[in-house]
């Protein structure tokens, strides 16, 4: 904060200088030739280069930015240029109000406003999204021939190639990582398949693309008894993070969820993955990256019911002990239902958004000020009783491009 407020008071001593070139300037020609008085009215737009407003424009949040593009011609070269680097906003959350439509809202938590947007390519609200520093991928989680890299504001998108045997995997999870000073990026899928004949082991392979080489490598291979992988991860500080479920094989039901995780950097393709159990008995998990930690939003299980819900937690990844943060507060979790997987949640720097299957309430838990507290109500309704919401979490940016 206090290198921003030096950023801020170096900007506005940079443009008082101008005014204060300007106005001697202008002193030396306040009389015209025939003598008369002259009161020139000099536009700030005429006095302030380029470089200045882009600094000035970036402090703005990202929908005010869009209004700034519409001021003149300059203004709108500006905000599309992809030169504007955007200063860190709050994480936006997209929420899909149609199951078979990419299209939805989304919710700006800074003007507490929800906006209507239409993601391009993608076909259906059920496919793997994974986001990060202002892009997000996705990926057919049916077929597993579509995937591609977008950033939401800008619309701009590609198409990735898929990795050998994907379509063969019986499960898989996807993450996205993007470098914040180079905007290269890192996609990894954890592929998960039965071993034919024996129901208790699980092939694990995680592929991994990188934007500059443009190309995939199997990272790690491992086999997992007893335990299989499933659809979430994320990538924190460099290790990919994903859960794994129990199968049966006598560890119980207060063992159904468990944590791998594997350094990217080691590419070690027989190198083992290394096992964390969940804090507790859990009936969903949802991970995420706040400030390159590693953040669970889990169901907690009644224990004579572990797959009935008796409320929600949050806790952080320390080293590989788990601590803590908050519980959800019975009057927000009543209506978030009693069984299984009843919501779904996403976050990234000190936002955390929860949302129920069944309605499009928004809960949002601040991490930095341990509160909770509902979004403006979002302007869609059920149009029929089964009707189910989800959506996801991302950071609006301007000049991250795929």
């Amino acid at each position: 904060m206090e290198g921003e407020t030096s950023w801020i008071t170096d900007c506005f001593d940079d443009i008082g200088q101008r005014f204060t070139d300007i106005s001697e300037f202008e002193s030396f020609s306040e009389i015209s030739d025939d003598g008369n008085n002259v009161n020139p009215v000099v536009s700030i737009d005429f006095i302030l280069p380029d470089d200045l407003l882009e600094r000035i424009l970036a402090y703005l949040p990202i929908a005010s930015i869009f209004r700034a593009g519409c001021v003149c011609k300059r203004w709108n070269e500006i905000v599309n240029s992809r030169r504007l680097n955007v200063l860190t906003q709050k994480p936006w959350y997209f929420m899909f109000t149609s199951s078979d439509e990419p299209i939805g809202y989304a919710y700006d938590p800074v003007l507490r406003k929800w906006y209507g947007l239409e993601l391009p390519r993608i076909e259906t609200s059920n496919w793997f999204i994974a986001s990060s520093c202002g892009l997000i991928c996705f990926m057919d989680n049916e077929s597993k021939s579509q995937l591609f890299v977008c950033n939401p504001i800008t619309k701009d998108y590609k198409r990735l190639d898929e990795p050998s045997d994907l379509k063969h995997s019986d499960y898989s999870a996807l993450a996205i990582s993007v470098n914040r000073v180079t905007h290269s990026y890192i996609v990894a899928i954890a592929k998960s398949k039965q071993v034919p004949g024996n129901f208790l082991q699980w092939d694990i392979s995680i592929d991994v693309y990188d934007s500059e080489t443009m190309t995939w490598v199997t990272s790690a291979r491992d086999v997992l008894m007893g335990w299989r992988g499933g659809d979430e991860s994320v990538i924190c500080d460099g290790v990919l993070y994903f859960l794994i479920y129990s199968t049966g094989g006598g560890m119980g039901w207060l063992d159904r969820h468990g944590l791998i995780m594997y350094d990217l950097s080691s590419r070690s393709p027989h190198g083992m993955l290394e096992r964390i159990l969940v804090p507790c008995s859990l009936t969903c998990g949802r991970l995420m990256n706040l400030k390159d930690k590693l953040v669970m939003v889990g169901g907690i299980g009644k224990p004579d019911r572990p797959d009935i819900i008796k409320g929600i937690g949050i806790w952080t990844l320390n080293g590989k002990e788990w601590q803590e943060v908050s519980r959800m507060p019975h009057k927000f979790f009543q209506g978030f239902g009693e069984f299984d997987d009843v919501f779904t949640s996403s976050g990234t720097d000190d936002l955390i958004y929860i949302q129920s299957y069944g309605a499009p309430a928004l809960l949002v838990f601040d991490m930095n000020q341990k509160q909770w507290k509902w979004s403006q109500k979002c302007p869609v309704t059920k149009r029929f009783p089964l009707q189910l919401f989800t959506g996801f979490c991302f950071e609006p940016r301007l000049e991250v491009a795929p």
